[in-house]
């Protein structure tokens, strides 16, 4: 096999991934069939995916609740008294999650569409009230706390200001060009590549998720949460 250059990655095209790809298509063409034979189980099942997702993809940025918790807090929702931070951000993820299931066919893959659902997703967090929807104004590498209480950088992310700004705008053209990619590296690329810039001051590891969610129902995978 070979090494194809897609936007700004360079993939290795081999039968391995050829065939996890196939295995996907094959699973998504039976699911019609799945939804009928399965419709009431399967809404119970979605119910347990959205909690769990939820839980998993807020607890990833830190935050300690558990998917128990998590279902508590979604189901006695009184955003009045969202006063701490972990609430904020499980409802936060919570409402962008639901708006992309109710409308993901009028989000527009944009950059105003992306600075939308940032919004969204950081609507409830008071600490982000100065930057939500809005690209970073300051540098924000990746960083991990280690053990001996020394900051260890992960990976260097673009420049804010003008780097920024043309790099979000590369990746939205890309996007919009590219006929030929399969559905399902193209949704991995851009996300890779959303999280490589990290466009916004905070929040972009949830929105990238969120945007695996919405690019993949957008091409059609209805199972997809």
């Amino acid at each position: 096999m070979s090494k194809v250059s897609v936007h700004t990655e360079f993939l290795d095209i081999n039968w391995k991934l050829i065939g996890l790809i196939s295995e996907i298509d094959r699973f998504d063409a039976s699911w019609k069939a799945i939804e009928r034979r399965e419709g009431q189980s399967l809404k119970e099942l979605k119910s347990i995916a959205t909690v769990r997702s939820v839980g998993a993809s807020t607890r990833i940025e830190g935050s300690k609740l558990t998917d128990e918790e998590v279902d508590i807090l979604l189901k006695n929702m009184d955003i009045s008294k969202l006063q701490e931070r972990d609430e904020q951000e499980v409802v936060g993820y919570y409402e962008a999650l639901d708006v992309i299931d109710e409308n993901f066919e009028e989000i527009p893959v944009t950059e105003n569409g992306l600075k939308n659902l940032h919004n969204v997703l950081l609507k409830y967090s008071e600490k982000d009230r100065w930057h939500r929807g809005n690209y970073k104004q300051h540098s924000n590498a990746v960083e991990a706390n280690m053990p001996d209480g020394t900051i260890q950088i992960i990976f260097q992310t673009t420049a804010p200001g003008f780097p920024t700004e043309d790099a979000m705008r590369e990746l939205i053209t890309w996007h919009d060009a590219d006929k030929d990619t399969h559905p399902l590296v193209k949704c991995a690329l851009f996300c890779y590549d959303f999280v490589s810039i990290h466009p916004f001051q905070d929040g972009n590891g949830r929105l990238s998720r969120l945007l695996a969610t919405l690019l993949l129902r957008k091409y059609g995978y209805k199972w997809i949460l």
